[in-house]
């Protein structure tokens, strides 16, 4: 059986990717912080599928944890997710520097390092790949939230053309707002989000998996926001910017 292993498998679109990739009939290899929420959501797809379930606890934030998640991705691992991740409630000025560094090291040393990590191995076998979590904010100017986002879209890319021809591929997953508990441990308030733009995390999922196959190299799931991603990419950045001010 292939294996995949998934960062923040716990929680939201990693759990979201953990259960359809067991569906599927992946090996899975669990990444987040919490042993104890590691082991009951290993034990029921144990249960529920008949794969092995492997779990790593470690902290992204730390290079013990970096260093754990590296030597276990550059091991037999036929698709890395990389998922985990957390939002800020304050802005760039009101923020503790420590908060801010911790989000580059999870949402881009962790992904670049990951990546580094599987891919030799996975053009080598002939197959394999990454999704890189980024997010629509990536193409909207908001804090260093977008710009680590905005930085996994277009390191994917490359990574994406680097391998192009290995049989191994990289793709970035840009969602939108997805019901999840991602906003409510950030404490932000979310109650002024429209209904229709909130998603479901498995049918986002599946959109994902089923661009990944395609081949794509950047995947937006669902026309509302392929239609926010078109018009952030062509109107002038000064309105885009002021814009996303408005909203955030």
């Amino acid at each position: 059986m292939p294996t995949a292993l998934v960062t923040g498998a716990t929680a939201g679109i990693g759990a979201a990717f953990a259960r359809r990739l067991a569906a599927d009939g992946f090996d899975l290899v669990l990444l987040a912080r919490d042993t104890a929420r590691l082991e009951e959501a290993a034990e029921k797809y144990r249960t529920a599928h008949g794969i092995e379930v492997e779990v790593l606890t470690a902290d992204l934030n730390t290079e013990t944890g970096l260093a754990a998640a590296e030597r276990r991705v550059a091991r037999d691992v036929d698709l890395v997710v990389n998922n985990a991740g957390f939002g800020q409630r304050g802005e760039f000025l009101d923020t503790e520097l420590s908060e801010e560094l911790a989000m580059l090291r999870v949402h881009c040393e962790a992904v670049l390092r990951l990546t580094r990590a599987a891919l030799p191995g996975m053009a080598e076998r002939g197959r394999g790949g990454v999704i890189n979590v980024a997010s629509v904010a990536a193409f909207f100017p908001r804090g260093t939230y977008s710009a680590s986002k905005a930085w996994v879209v277009t390191f994917s890319e490359s990574a994406c053309q680097e391998v192009s021809g290995t049989g191994a591929h990289v793709m970035a997953l840009c969602p939108g707002w997805v019901r999840t508990e991602f906003h409510e441990r950030s404490d932000m308030d979310v109650s002024g989000i429209p209904d229709a733009l909130w998603l479901d995390a498995d049918q986002l999922v599946d959109g994902a998996i089923r661009d990944f196959r395609r081949g794509v190299a950047v995947s937006v799931p669902f026309s509302r926001y392929k239609a926010m991603v078109g018009l952030g990419r062509v109107l002038p950045r000064r309105l885009v910017a002021q814009l996303s001010a408005r909203v955030g």
